[in-house]
């Protein structure tokens, strides 16, 4: 039988103003939030974001999320009671190169997101980080490690984070923070998925390589300190993923404290593994060529995720060839869809 997230007494709906919410995992949380009954308002500057990926039943505002006077006058006119923060640069290696652009997304437009909560009095915060906030780890890594970014896209996380939590015991604010592992797949409905030109997510990459979208792809150094020498990480279901967020906004309306937790299974395959799943799913044997290492990349990153499951979150597609099988179903349909 099916495990669900969803409390047997929810709590009331909420209208939801989510940034960033025509992107991949803004856009399924959009999904996950309309399937429970809440209101959603998004908005999002289609940067990287597709109009088409939001649904009707949603409304969408197109803007830039730094742009102050807009987002008070969207909180207020829709009278907005909770705010999920997707917007964001998400790429390590761009930020190495591009660091200043990276703050300015990440940091400088999250200082702006909360001035206007605060202004207009939303009560309820929840914010889109990353495991990149941590350092290497010999083991899982739980919420009390120290933060130790390696990259510029982990300190503008992480200095978003501060913001939040400072700004949150300042103004009673509540608010939850999601540290996300990799997260992959795509609805499981076939409704969406990640759809970005020139992704670098590796079970994307890999699938467009099998297809013929890409003539070969990289792997980015084999020298790690793990078992077969290449990089380690946590994959999480883009589904179960947004079954978090769902979940953290229920605990928020029903005035439980603020707090932040990994997103993450807590099961770690390398590169190599990954790409030899990609492979035995589709039943192709695509060109894979060895590259040197990335800067701002870690050997591995694994969640405890034990806080999370404590909050009654269930994952449903946990297997890493669901997520492949999801994602692979998804590119199949993305040549359908129009950019």
């Amino acid at each position: 039988m099916e495990l669900t997230t969803r409390p047997l007494n929810p709590p009331p709906k909420s209208t939801c103003l989510v940034t960033g919410g025509a992107g991949y995992i803004g856009g399924h949380t959009v999904l996950a939030l309309l399937d429970a009954g809440h209101e959603v308002i998004v908005l999002d500057d289609l940067s990287t974001g597709f109009r088409w990926s939001v649904p009707n039943t949603a409304k969408l505002i197109i803007g830039d999320v730094g742009d102050f006077d807009l987002v008070c006058r969207v909180i207020r006119t829709n009278g907005i009671t909770s705010i999920l923060h997707f917007a964001a640069k998400t790429v390590v290696p761009d930020s190495v190169r591009d660091p200043l652009g990276y703050y300015l997304a990440n940091a400088v437009k999250t200082q702006t997101l909360l001035a206007a909560t605060i202004s207009e009095k939303v009560g309820n915060f929840i914010f889109s980080s990353s495991a990149a906030i941590y350092g290497n780890s010999e083991s899982f890594v739980s919420e009390a490690q120290k933060a130790d970014p390696q990259s510029p896209y982990g300190r503008s996380k992480y200095m978003a984070e501060c913001m939040i939590e400072d700004t949150g015991a300042a103004h009673q604010m509540r608010y939850a923070i999601l540290r996300y592992f990799n997260v992959a797949g795509a609805d499981p409905k076939g409704r969406m998925g990640q759809s970005t030109k020139n992704a670098t997510h590796l079970i994307k990459v890999a699938i467009e390589t099998a297809l013929g979208k890409r003539p070969c792809m990289e792997i980015f150094g084999n020298d790690y300190p793990t078992p077969d020498g290449f990089a380690v990480r946590d994959y999480i279901h883009v589904a179960d993923l947004a079954d978090a967020h769902v979940l953290a906004l229920s605990r928020l309306q029903r005035g439980t404290g603020s707090f932040t937790v990994n997103c993450g299974y807590g099961r770690g395959y390398s590169v190599k593994e990954v790409v030899d799943i990609v492979k035995a799913l589709t039943g192709i044997d695509f060109k894979v060529r060895l590259a040197p290492r990335r800067a701002g990349d870690l050997a591995s990153v694994v969640a405890n995720s034990d806080q999370l499951r404590s909050f009654g979150w269930r994952p449903r597609f946990d297997e890493l060839s669901t997520m492949v099988r999801h994602a692979y179903q998804w590119e199949m349909e993305l040549a359908s869809k129009r950019h």
